[in-house]
């Protein structure tokens, strides 16, 4: 049936699943920014008695917000309604947003407004949307009030608000990425005689669900039952739930054994951009599927997403089950001091850090320790060797040779080789050593004084302009090592560390960073990356955790291509943990809290976080 309201025709043949209230003159009686406002009992009524049938309700009203909320909460109103948009903006583009947020087509909602003008430009940014005029509430109320089905204990709007936290946080993310291992999404499958008692909510999925559904063939319960009973069809469901909350019962298949084929897939919209179908896909072994009409997703054969976990109460898969009591892995994190932020974030998992960054030596100078040729000659070159070397060059120091690479006391080593992609590696002529110092600069050619000045202005002992002619004479310019160098030192370093502890290598950006005064540092690192990526495909138990997924741009970064912003290191922990966990074949375990305090002492300044201790 169609019912003519205002300047549209209500279409009520299609279910309306939410009501977008505008407030002043709409759902209440005056203006709330020109003073007193009078509450219409009728629509407090309305929204109370519809929500008890699993109709939702929100606003898109002109309006300050924190006196709207104040008066909805005194109207005892407030906790009925989800996701309100109270703003001084235009109502159109807010409710088409609105709508993607809520995961809901706009014929589904009714947006009820005194004004026309606001009812016409809903209607142009949001066509089939269904509009009303308040005055229309008397022949509407009752329709609205014999839609949906009874749900007492109003379990639909607690969807919505699961829904809303969700989308609160997700839109603190910069990485949509990260926002989902973080989510800590949980799948449950049942199957067999376990979804017997969930008949009515399988029929109601497959009857009704439309974004999701993959194959919408419609069933009769009686023939549902029976298929149950079917032992050539594999009937299951899903549950999720994630920090956020419990989704409860949102997915259902049936596979037709013989066939190897998909006869149902269909999942609530409550769940959609989480990876639950592709995941569910993917669980099934990707069989065959004949996707009927448009949906949300498109799923494809290859993808398991890495976030989601099925949990404890499920159906468990060895490769990604929790182990209870597991003892925690021992990870040494060699690489930049940057990577300290790491730290905090990869201790909210089960794994004991071992930081090995570079430091400020006994002469003040920043020494870089992880260069593969400083490592190699570190290893080979003879004790009184070193000794001579550290001495005599102030930019290494007495500690440059010192590693816990060579103590087996860790069971994965994280390594990120960026020194390799960045100095300036220097022969001594006497000897042949290779030593790595300064990056994007030769040395050997600059004026000597004016390079000592230099040095000197940043507090560095040592290399004053004697040194700097002693060095410019004993040594030669080689540059930054060749791509083949650095693979032949890679694999050398691979020989050198025990077979079963698996390497992690964290890959470079490759992103210019206007101002940074590294000319061709982007080239540099799309090359290395190369050179580390033919690596790792002929290496045993040698992996690469790819920072180039989310660090894409200058705003990802500080002074160069290499120090990310903080949140990056958050991600790149998570990555890690997932990696380290797929490796050893469990999932790491987490805890919130610590991540949540690792997030906290990130916001605060850096000379805070160490008085703190943080």
């Amino acid at each position: 049936m169609a019912l003519a309201t205002g300047n549209q025709q209500l279409t009520t043949d299609t279910p309306i699943k939410v009501v977008i209230w505008d407030l002043d003159d709409t759902f209440w009686r005056g203006t709330l920014s020109e003073g007193a406002i009078e509450a219409l009992e009728e629509n407090l009524e309305l929204v109370r008695a519809t929500a008890a049938r699993g109709i939702v309700h929100t606003i898109v009203s002109k309006n300050d917000f924190a006196a709207a909320e104040a008066k909805l909460v005194e109207l005892g109103i407030r906790d009925l309604f989800v996701f309100p948009q109270i703003s001084w903006q235009p109502k159109g583009p807010i409710i088409k947003e609105l709508l993607a947020q809520m995961q809901l087509r706009a014929p589904n909602a009714l947006f009820l407004d005194d004004n026309p003008i606001n009812r016409a430009e809903a209607l142009f940014y949001n066509p089939k949307l269904q509009v009303a005029d308040p005055a229309d509430l008397p022949t509407l109320g009752p329709l609205l009030r014999a839609s949906g089905k009874p749900d007492p204990g109003l379990s639909r709007l607690e969807q919505y608000k699961l829904l809303e936290r969700q989308q609160q946080a997700r839109s603190t993310y910069q990485d949509n990425l990260a926002f989902l291992r973080d989510s800590q999404v949980q799948i449950e499958f049942r199957e067999g005689a376990a979804v017997l008692p969930d008949l009515d909510r399988i029929e109601e999925l497959i009857n009704r669900s439309n974004q999701l559904n993959f194959t919408k063939q419609r069933v009769q319960k009686a023939e549902l039952q029976a298929s149950f009973q079917d032992a050539t069809r594999r009937w299951g469901t899903v549950r999720v739930q994630d920090r956020f909350g419990d989704y409860g019962l949102v997915g259902v298949y049936c596979l037709n054994l013989a066939e190897n084929q998909l006869e149902q897939l269909v999942f609530s919209c409550r769940i959609l951009h989480l990876g639950v179908e592709q995941f569910t896909y993917a669980h099934l072994g990707f069989p065959a599927l004949e996707v009927q009409g448009e949906v949300a997703t498109e799923l494809n054969q290859t993808n398991q997403p890495d976030w989601i976990t099925i949990s404890a109460a499920g159906l468990q898969t060895p490769e990604v089950a929790p182990v209870a009591g597991a003892p925690k892995l021992r990870v040494l994190l060699k690489g930049g001091c940057d990577l300290g932020q790491l730290t905090p974030f990869l201790q909210a998992f089960d794994l004991v850090v071992t930081e090995e960054f570079n430091y400020v030596n006994e002469h003040q100078i920043p020494v870089h320790v992880e260069h593969t040729a400083l490592l190699r000659g570190g290893r080979e070159w003879p004790e009184p060797e070193k000794k001579r070397l550290a001495t005599s060059l102030p930019f290494l120091g007495e500690e440059a040779f010192q590693t816990r690479l060579w103590n087996p006391s860790y069971d994965v080593l994280v390594y990120s080789p960026l020194m390799d992609y960045t100095q300036e590696v220097y022969r001594e002529k006497a000897t042949g050593h290779q030593i790595p110092f300064s990056s994007y600069n030769n040395l050997i050619t600059v004026d000597a004084t004016a390079q000592a000045v230099r040095f000197a202005k940043r507090r560095f002992r040592g290399l004053d302009e004697a040194f700097m002619r002693r060095f410019q004479q004993e040594f030669a310019y080689e540059g930054q090592i060749r791509p083949a160098d650095f693979i032949e030192n890679l694999r050398w370093l691979r020989a050198q560390v025990p077979a079963s502890v698996p390497l992690f290598f964290l890959n470079g950006a490759e992103i210019e960073v206007p101002g940074s005064g590294e000319t061709g540092a982007k080239d540099r690192h799309i090359r290395m990356n190369q050179a580390l990526l033919d690596f790792v495909s002929e290496a045993e138990n040698c992996f690469i955790v790819d920072v180039r997924d989310f660090v894409r741009t200058p705003a990802d970064v500080t002074n160069n291509l290499r120090h990310y912003q903080r949140q990056h290191y958050r991600t790149l922990a998570q990555r890690l943990a997932t990696a380290i966990g797929q490796w050893q074949g469990r999932q790491l375990q987490r805890s919130v809290w610590v991540d949540l305090k690792a997030r906290a002492a990130g916001l605060l300044p850096a000379k805070l976080r160490a008085v703190l201790g943080m």
